[in-house]
């Protein structure tokens, strides 16, 4: 593992105090903002450190070995954790039999775990301008490994529940342009999920944006038809009841056109 060498080597607790690692969008091990060189196989370790703090060296080496013989495996991390601790760009606190990175070692995962507390805590969603941005990228992509899958699946779900909570704290306060900046980030990371377009269509609704409120809807209602061949729920359906109320009435008195789940199409509109 090698950094930057017009960058002076310091002893341990000063070299940390500058080293981040960055699991989301990819890994990468940064001292201040020169990268570290890291072999694959000792980012799978630190990697799985850095998501399992605390985890005891058996469930690192099951996770890390899943196909050796425990004490293979076992073995194997005790090498790799040598090798680490070695090298001041890569701190490690050893407390019996678990092992953790130094506590000043800043890791992107868990500024994003902080931000979704905080929101979930109920605090001011203006003083999270982080939030949107946090998260934006997945976990290690391109790795496979069953752990790693798992806590991507967690993160992901982490972001999508603190997004929609953004949008709706906005919302609630009448601040739509918010909002909708939130809900539509959402939106991107899962476009099928029905959360972030029914917050849409709540927000076209709260400013009095009808035409919005119902162009959304049927994006979304054709989205998932195409996808999954799926209808919206009744609960997305009821958003736009006094809206489309009338002209439901109205195309069901004259026959004029086709109707889904109750909802007829806009005129000239395809289905």
């Amino acid at each position: 593992m090698t950094a930057d060498p017009s960058r002076p080597t310091a002893g341990r607790p000063q070299a940390a105090a500058d080293i981040s690692l960055h699991l989301l969008g990819g890994f990468r091990l940064l001292r201040g903002t020169a990268p570290v060189v890291v072999p694959r196989g000792l980012q799978r370790v630190m990697a799985l450190i850095g998501l399992r703090p605390g985890a005891p060296r058996s469930q690192l080496a099951g996770l890390l070995w899943p196909d050796a013989p425990e004490e293979r495996a076992l073995s194997a991390l005790r090498t790799a954790l040598w090798r680490l601790r070695q090298d001041p760009c890569c701190p490690m606190t050893v407390a019996g039999d678990t092992v953790r990175l130094h506590p000043s070692v800043r890791l992107d995962v868990d500024e994003l775990v902080g931000t979704a507390a905080r929101v979930r805590d109920g605090a001011d969603v203006r003083t999270t301008a982080g939030a949107l941005a946090a998260g934006r990228h997945d976990l290690l992509p391109g790795w496979y490994d069953d752990w790693v899958l798992l806590e991507r699946e967690r993160l992901r779900q982490l972001r999508l529940h603190m997004l929609e909570q953004v949008a709706t704290q906005h919302l609630a306060a009448g601040r739509h342009g918010e909002a909708l900046q939130a809900a539509l980030e959402a939106m991107a990371a899962e476009p099928l999920r029905e959360t972030p377009h029914r917050l849409v269509v709540r927000i076209h609704l709260a400013e009095g944006n009808a035409f919005e409120a119902v162009h959304a809807f049927y994006v979304y209602r054709d989205l998932l038809r195409r996808e999954l061949r799926l209808e919206p729920s009744p609960a997305m359906s009821a958003l736009l009841n006094d809206t489309l109320g009338p002209i439901r009435a109205a195309t069901r008195s004259t026959s004029t056109g086709p109707e889904v789940g109750g909802w007829p199409s806009p005129a000239g509109r395809r289905t």
